[in-house]
């Protein structure tokens, strides 16, 4: 190698390293969105009113003082389907204590009906639309999948959001911490 195409390399690798120093040194520096999105999902979570399955309006804000676990989810979604025993199983063993599941189908109610009766759902169930994708997404479920789940603690904050199925090994021991 001629020494002109070494200094080039040489000249080549401190510039593109340069620019990632940069690169790196602007995306620390830049405002956290994250927190403001955040208040904003949690209020428009809060002021929500979706119908429950006889369709009567319900708000989240009516559970504030409790742990919540709001889960967004189908009756389509595979996944869904998985992850639903265990939040009955948790509704059952922490319900004293102050935990309350809520889902939210992203779905019609005459379908969710006989789903939610065939999979022993024990805790209400309120009926979504398109709205209830993006609310989910103003929540920080930037891919609009499911199923997603929220946890708030007893103040109504958002302390962990979960995209995707909901494994026991990681979700009861986040809310025996904050029951």
């Amino acid at each position: 190698m001629t020494k002109a195409r070494e200094w080039l390399l040489i000249g080549l690798v401190a510039l593109a390293a340069a620019g990632a120093g940069y690169g790196y040194n602007l995306w620390r520096s830049r405002p956290d969105t994250r927190a403001a999105a955040s208040a904003d999902g949690l209020g428009a979570l809060m002021a929500s009113r979706l119908p429950d399955l006889d369709n009567n309006p319900q708000s989240i804000a009516q559970w504030r003082g409790k742990v919540v676990v709001v889960n967004f989810w189908a009756t389509w979604c595979a996944p869904c389907r998985e992850e639903i025993p265990l939040f009955v199983r948790l509704q059952n063993k922490h319900r004293e204590l102050g935990l309350q599941f809520v889902g939210i189908a992203i779905d019609h109610a005459d379908q969710v009906r006989p789903y939610a009766a065939e999979l022993g759902m024990n805790f209400p169930i309120l009926i979504g639309g398109v709205d209830s994708i993006e609310l989910a997404r103003k929540l920080g479920n930037r891919a609009g999948v499911l199923p997603f789940t929220v946890i708030l603690d007893r103040e109504g904050k958002v302390v962990a959001t979960e995209v995707g199925a909901a494994k026991e090994a990681k979700l009861e021991p986040l809310l025996k911490s904050l029951l």
